[in-house]
């Protein structure tokens, strides 16, 4: 993870709603950003600033996809599992729970 990950920052995240439905979408199977933008109804432009800040904090992953031409395209999986708030002494924490690929 290459950003710091404190309950602001969490919140910030999440605070997108395109941010969101990535996750959601990606957690079903990978997608390419112009997948996303055409089932978010949102610009390229703005999918590709959410992938950024997703993949800063390890929340989703970019795979290169070859097809069946040999076309090499980017696309997007979600890391996330699970996310915890509680609220305690005043203050937030987080828990965060990564999905994991078992290798055999």
């Amino acid at each position: 993870m290459t950003g710091e990950w404190d309950a602001e920052t969490l919140f910030d995240v999440f605070e997108r709603e395109t941010a969101r439905k990535i996750l959601a979408l990606t957690s079903v199977e990978p997608m390419a950003a112009q997948e996303l933008a055409e089932r978010t109804d949102e610009s390229e432009p703005t999918i590709y600033r959410r992938l950024d800040a997703l993949e800063e904090y390890d929340l989703i992953e970019e795979r290169t996809h070859i097809d069946a031409d040999g076309n090499h395209y980017s696309e997007y999986e979600t890391n996330l599992e699970e996310v915890c708030f509680q609220l305690e002494d005043g203050g937030f924490t987080i828990d965060v729970t990564y999905r994991k690929e078992l290798v055999e």
